[in-house]
């Protein structure tokens, strides 16, 4: 089988593509492949930011591989199937030092849409539909449709997408806060590098940080939350990527962020 991840730089930025036609699904190799893959990205220190695609026209990931179904049912395992491969991809992302921009165009569902909540940003085209569809197969998403969705866009629009199944386009994502820009289709790669390379110009300490406090600190008491706030800025200031920032500064240059 020809590789279904494949990965080029621009510059600091590592964009990651989906590559299985006709629609990307989720299959086991592919997940196993895109993990193996994004964990060696994240453990270059040259990489600062990456992007994901899906290649071909029709999809981002247009959900798990349905066939591989059956046979997951006969095994009856906690840890098998796209569900849970999802969620443990996901979580290797929240815990990585990269941040993730996702780069969505066409059909971006089921495991597909749980794929794309775990990256920090989401720029999409304005073809794009998402949405969580596994109601109408008798099942609920398993990657993280239930815990992810209603942290983004609130409870009841979490359950309205999950139980209907029904899609949402590109502007009703972005008014609900499911994605943070869209774009026309023939912008969407370079709308979304846009992102990852300024994110990748900044202090890889702050940006770290910034992605810690966003990961850990959502369902605190805001007291906690800002004494977390406050541990991160000391942090930052006390790293030499401070330094050298408050130093550029002063000087009216640019900044030379190390990671350190």
């Amino acid at each position: 089988m020809a590789d279904l991840v494949s990965t080029e730089l621009d510059g600091a930025v590592a964009v990651v593509t989906i590559d299985h036609p006709p629609v990307n699904a989720l299959s086991a190799p592919l997940l196993e492949e895109l993990e193996s893959e994004l964990g060696r990205l994240d453990a270059d220190d040259g990489v600062r930011a990456i992007v994901l695609k899906g290649a071909g026209e029709k999809a981002f990931v247009a959900g798990a591989d349905i066939s591989e179904f059956p046979t997951l049912r006969e095994a009856a395992t906690e840890d098998s199937g796209s569900a849970r491969g999802v969620q443990r991809l996901g979580g290797r992302m929240d815990a990585g030092r990269t941040p993730f921009v996702a780069a969505i165009h066409g059909f971006c569902l089921g495991g597909g849409l749980e794929l794309a909540m775990c990256c920090d940003i989401r720029v999409v085209s304005e073809d794009a539909q998402l949405g969580q569809p596994e109601i109408k197969l008798g099942l609920i998403p398993g990657g993280g449709g239930t815990q992810r969705l209603p942290r983004l866009v609130g409870l009841g629009r979490a359950l309205l997408l999950n139980m209907t199944g029904d899609f949402i386009d590109a502007r009703t994502a972005y008014e609900w806060g499911l994605v943070e820009r869209v774009v026309p289709r023939e912008e969407l790669e370079e709308a979304a590098l846009g992102v990852a390379r300024t994110i990748a110009q900044r202090s890889p300490v702050s940006v770290a940080v910034l992605r810690e406090l966003a990961k850990t600190t959502r369902d605190l008491p805001l007291e906690e939350g800002l004494r977390r706030e406050a541990d991160g800025f000391r942090r930052c200031l006390e790293s030499e990527d401070g330094a050298e920032g408050v130093a550029a500064f002063l000087e009216k240059r640019e900044p030379r962020f190390t990671g350190r």
